[in-house]
């Protein structure tokens, strides 16, 4: 039946659930990393970096790695958008969780009035190399100069 064809295809998932999300974890991680010593960075959020705000209560309670999930900001808003526009490995989508690497410009998505930051991006890494979603954001920030 097609419900027990989807459970299924749901349990394979799982199967490689831990192997995808300690790879995407790490390479948010070294990412991340490396983007703080970027000049046209001006702030890396991610939890797993000693300097983040929650970086002690994430230790105790991410056992598994602090996630794929991170955001960056630059210099402004016109910075942001254009960097977005320019990464050719990143897909520029709202979502997270999946597979690929997907950018966002937060503020842009939630219009006039959004909380967030207009200088920042949102980044969900995917099981993609992080030396080719690294390159491609350098690649991306080179509009900047």
């Amino acid at each position: 039946s097609r419900a027990l064809t989807c459970a299924m295809g749901q349990l394979r998932g799982l199967r490689t659930l831990d192997m995808r999300v300690t790879t995407q974890s790490r390479s948010a991680g070294l990412i991340a990393e490396r983007l703080t010593q970027h000049p046209v960075v001006s702030g890396v959020l991610y939890p797993g970096l000693a300097n983040h705000s929650g970086h002690e209560i994430a230790a105790r309670q991410m056992k598994g790695g602090f996630g794929g999930m991170l955001s960056i900001r630059l210099m402004n808003r016109a910075a942001a958008i254009a960097v977005a526009a320019n990464v050719q490995v990143w897909r520029r989508a709202t979502s997270f969780g999946g597979i690929e690497s997907l950018i966002e410009h937060r503020a842009s998505i939630e219009g006039e009035g959004s909380p967030c930051p207009d200088d920042l991006l949102r980044l969900s890494v995917g099981l993609e190399d992080p030396e080719d979603l690294y390159r491609d954001l350098i690649q991306a920030f080179r509009i900047l100069s």
